[in-house]
């Protein structure tokens, strides 16, 4: 037997016993992949967070390298970084500051008046059941039924509190483990953000040496594809988001509308999410005004809807700049498919994702056209 066609049927005949062996124990190597995934959580958590801080992390690297003296400029990359988690951790304390106390107050006075706004939407259902006809539904008391639920809910949340103090010891471990997760992620971002150049450029260096030089330029272009649009991609959601969430409680404390930070940090929290997070947010804030006052929840969702365009065709353009050039239809595609498989987390990384694959798909489709009716041109026409 010749020896290529030798090699050929036993790679045949090994693929076929690996994925027989593959598919026989499938859950054994679901189960391996998910325990090193596991094991590699920090790693993944620590670069999220380099990439989101490479950003400002930079810009104070090359404010130092202009300011410092020559003899210090070698410290410019590490003073940067200190410069960066010091912003972050300012940020954070003054929104704890700032913002937990008033959504404190709001989430309080809420509960508090929980039973004047049952029955202002038992009035609510009363009405709308007289002027509709509904005689069916004309002895259904909602009042009694959300208080009942409610109550319910408070059992259940006494019941389950009860039942966790014997697991004590498990929750303790849970919590030790997400803090020691959280800690080396910290830890490896800091590292990652200190030596950002080095590593990038050994990643230069590993691909040229053990990849074909025309392979090793097109991964080269593609991370920077990647990490070009998830840097605006972030950064264009977290702005809006703010500017969002800003006007939201400024407009909010001009028309003088109930629980202005409640709703204005939830409308700025659910503007993370494309597409779907300005619905989501719009439903839980009119769920919300609609026990309180039915007119001022119709109000406040015509004020949102102008709030939003305003802030999309005026403030984000020019802020941010412009789209990613992901047309709409792909942007709700890849929002739906990503929500379907991996959750919030998918319906938030979809987007930029499929930015990536879109231009990639139209740069080799317009490479290969023009490839095309260059080889048609050269081809003399036949008699």
């Amino acid at each position: 037997m010749d020896k290529k066609m030798f090699r050929s049927l036993l790679l045949l005949v090994t693929y076929a016993i690996v994925l027989v062996a593959v598919i026989v124990k499938l859950d054994t190597i679901t189960g391996w992949l998910g325990g090193v995934l596991d094991s590699f959580q920090p790693i993944f958590i620590g670069a999220a967070i380099a990439f989101v801080l490479n950003g400002p992390c930079g810009f104070f690297a090359r404010l130092y390298e202009k300011r410092l003296p020559a003899k210090m400029k070698k410290t410019a990359r590490p003073l940067a970084v200190a410069t960066t988690y010091l912003m972050v951790a300012v940020v954070i304390a003054l929104l704890i500051a700032l913002v937990v106390p008033e959504l404190v107050h709001s989430i309080e006075m809420f509960i508090g008046n929980l039973g004047t706004y049952a029955a202002n939407l038992q009035e609510l259902f009363d009405w709308a059941v007289d002027k509709l006809d509904l005689e069916q539904l004309a002895n259904l008391d909602l009042s009694s039924s959300l208080s009942g639920t409610l109550r319910d809910l408070l059992t259940r949340a006494l019941d389950a509190l009860t039942n966790t103090l014997p697991h004590l010891i498990s929750m303790t471990s849970v919590l030790i483990s997400v803090f020691v997760t959280w800690s080396l992620a910290l830890m490896f971002s800091i590292y990652m953000l200190s030596g950002a150049p080095s590593l990038i450029a050994q990643f230069r260096r590993l691909s040229r040496a053990y990849l074909p030089r025309r392979v090793s330029d097109y991964l080269l272009s593609v991370a920077r594809l990647t990490a070009d649009t998830f840097t605006k991609y972030v950064n264009g959601q977290v702005v809006e988001a703010f500017i969002l969430g800003a006007l939201c409680f400024t407009g909010m404390c001009v028309f003088r509308f109930d629980y202005a930070p409640l709703i204005s940090v939830a409308i700025g929290v659910t503007a993370l999410i494309p597409i779907a997070g300005a619905y989501l947010g719009s439903i839980l804030a009119f769920l919300l005004l609609v026990m309180i006052d039915p007119w001022q929840a119709v109000w406040f969702q015509i004020f949102l809807s102008a709030l939003q365009q305003f802030e999309n065709n005026i403030i984000y353009p020019r802020v941010v700049g412009t789209s990613m050039g992901l047309p709409g239809i792909w942007v709700l595609a890849a929002v739906t498919v990503g929500g379907s498989m991996m959750g919030l987390l998918g319906m938030i990384i979809s987007v930029p994702v499929a930015a990536v694959a879109y231009i990639l798909l139209r740069q080799n489709l317009r490479a290969r056209l023009a490839a095309k009716e260059a080889g048609e041109e050269k081809t003399p026409p036949q008699a």
